[in-house]
């Protein structure tokens, strides 16, 4: 099964992606972490990256879409891929949709983690995350253990990301309405989307997805 999730930063896909991986054996493939990726494996397409992202120039679709037709082959991946921050174009989703059907692979479902916006600033500018393993925490829903350890890894330090502040948020917000939305008009005309309420408890929308991917 491969599903795309879809929404805006802070909407909870990454830690909805880790519990599919854990749970499902999907394999989460999101754009950063392959780019970072491409860039230490001194592979062909990894020189490429790298000398794209040390000059600074913006990474091409062509460029991701390669990193993911890699990843396509992976015969491990028997639980399916996730994509996590890709497609954010309208014609990111036309060459996704091309790559798949080369592969011989179909895209089953499409959920978008719909937010309020006001409601998503409050829940970021609490965000933590483990410095050792990524585990998110919360001030308000989450908050890191008396302890002072992470329950996912046992690690001590945690950090806040510097752009996790309400005017940052905003931008990047009105970056992914303006880029990303069309989207969840262009999935619904093709009968793929399905919606949850992403900041429900995670345990409320782990039940949700996984109601949408047994259907």
């Amino acid at each position: 099964m491969n599903i795309i999730l879809l929404g805006p930063p802070g909407a909870g896909k990454g830690t909805q992606a880790r519990h599919l991986v854990e749970t499902r054996n999907m394999v989460q493939l999101s754009t950063g972490d392959m780019l970072r990726e491409a860039k230490d494996s001194g592979t062909e397409m990894g020189k490429i990256v790298a000398d794209v992202m040390d000059r600074g120039a913006l990474v091409t679709d062509e460029i991701v879409i390669g990193l993911i037709r890699e990843k396509l082959t992976d015969k491990a991946a028997h639980g399916g891929f996730i994509f996590d921050g890709f497609p954010r174009t309208l014609a990111q989703a036309d060459a996704l949709a091309e790559l798949m059907a080369d592969e011989g692979q179909t895209l089953d479902a499409v959920i978008e983690m719909k937010v309020d916006d006001e409601a998503l600033v409050a829940r970021i500018t609490a965000r933590s995350t483990c410095a050792n393993c990524g585990e998110v925490y919360n001030d308000l829903t989450k908050p890191i253990p008396e302890d002072g350890k992470c329950t996912n890894c046992g690690g001590t330090e945690f950090k806040r990301r510097a752009d996790d502040n309400e005017e940052s948020l905003k931008t990047r917000l009105m970056a992914y309405y303006k880029q990303t939305s069309p989207l969840i008009g262009y999935y619904y005309a093709k009968d793929m989307l399905s919606g949850v309420n992403g900041l429900g408890k995670i345990e409320e929308v782990r039940g949700a997805i996984a109601s949408i991917l047994d259907a």
